[in-house]
Order: structure tokens, then C-alpha cells, then sequence
């Protein structure tokens, strides 16, 4: 019998690549599947508060052993903005096509366009916080290309690729992105115990 874990996330994009990346081996329950229909605020500094808030919010209010996440694209030419603030980079309505242009702007003109994406995953099971990293690193390109993914994937184009993330198309990108190595880190962690 497959073991069930929420994923704390109401991004249907978020928990396709999860289910993705974690195929036969868990049941990856959504907060929709549980009836958790909150929106769970995110007030954390850092990737890791955030996610840890998240798995906490659905362990003490439903008790499911839980996973939440968060990522932040961090661009090293502006001190790691976007960063743990890159869904709501350019307002709270976490628009994702504004964002870009947001990041766009305060890029022009800017040569050093290195950046990385990077998933924090906070585990609770049996009681016990568990923390896993993904990153990736690339770089930010001028202008948008490519229509699948989601969020900044049509301007980031990682490193030893020369297309964007929402080029590559989710096949591949479930196999390098920040959020695969981190879900796949996690994978290895509970196939252990």
C-alpha cells in the first residue's frame, strides 16, 4: 500500500510536477483532496520558513503527514530578488506575466543576468522536520520564449541548454528543474525508511 503525503500546495502546475517526479512510489494528496480550501499565508523571510509553515498548517489543522515547499528565482545582479518573494514579485495577485516584466525592467540595461532557481521542501513525518534543496542555476534572457511551464519559465533558460525552461517543454524540465531535485531528494529519503 502506497504511503499518503499532502502536499501543502494549491498549484495545480506544482502538484503535476510532484506527482511527476514521485510516479508510483506515494500518493501525493492535494490540500483540495483533504478539503483544505485556505489559502495558507506564506509571511516567512526565507524559502525554508515558508515551507515549513505550510506542512506545519496541515499537520496541526487536519493531521496529515505532510510536505510543503517554496521557491524563489534569485537573480545575482539584484542581491537575490526576486527571491522568497518571486510569486508576488510585482503585487499580491501573484501574476506571473507581471512578474516577468517587473524582473525585465530592473534587468535592462544589466549584463550579469546570472540566476538560479531554488525549492525548499519542509517534511513532517512521524513527528520529525525534514529539509530538502534544489537548485538550479542559469540565467535570465531578455525576452520571453516558449509557452509551457509556469511562473518565470519562459525567461530562464538553465545552464547547458539553450532554450528557456518553457522551451525545454516538462518532460526535461521535470528532470533538471529546482523543484525535481529537491522532490527527488525527498523520494530518497522516505524510499530509506
Amino acid at each position: 500500500m502506497k504511503r499518503k503525503l499532502v502536499f501543502a500546495t494549491n498549484n495545480a502546475h506544482k502538484l503535476d510536477e510532484v506527482r511527476e517526479v514521485v510516479k508510483d512510489n506515494f500518493e501525493i494528496l492535494s490540500l483540495k483532496d483533504i478539503g483544505c480550501y485556505e489559502d495558507i499565508a506564506e509571511p516567512g523571510e526565507t524559502l525554508q520558513e515558508n515551507a515549513l509553515i505550510k506542512a506545519r498548517y496541515v499537520k496541526e489543522k487536519y493531521g496529515y503527514d505532510s510536505f510543503g515547499d517554496d521557491t524563489g528565482l534569485e537573480v545575482e545582479a539584484l542581491d537575490g530578488a526576486p527571491g522568497v518573494y518571486s510569486a508576488r514579485y510585482a503585487g499580491e495577485g501573484h501574476d506571473a506575466k507581471a512578474n516577468m516584466k517587473k524582473l525585465l525592467e530592473n534587468l535592462k540595461g544589466i549584463e550579469n543576468r546570472k540566476a538560479c532557481f531554488r525549492s525548499v521542501i519542509a517534511l513532517i513525518l512521524d513527528g520529525k522536520e525534514y529539509l530538502f534543496e534544489g537548485r538550479i542555476d542559469g540565467a535570465i534572457i531578455e525576452e520571453e520564449k516558449g509557452s509551457a511551464g509556469f511562473g518565470y519559465d519562459p525567461i530562464f533558460m538553465p545552464d547547458g541548454y539553450n532554450e528557456t525552461f518553457a522551451e525545454l517543454g516538462m518532460d526535461v524540465k521535470n528532470n533538471i528543474s529546482h523543484r525535481a531535485l529537491a522532490v527527488k531528494k525527498l523520494c530518497e529519503f522516505l524510499k530509506g525508511i
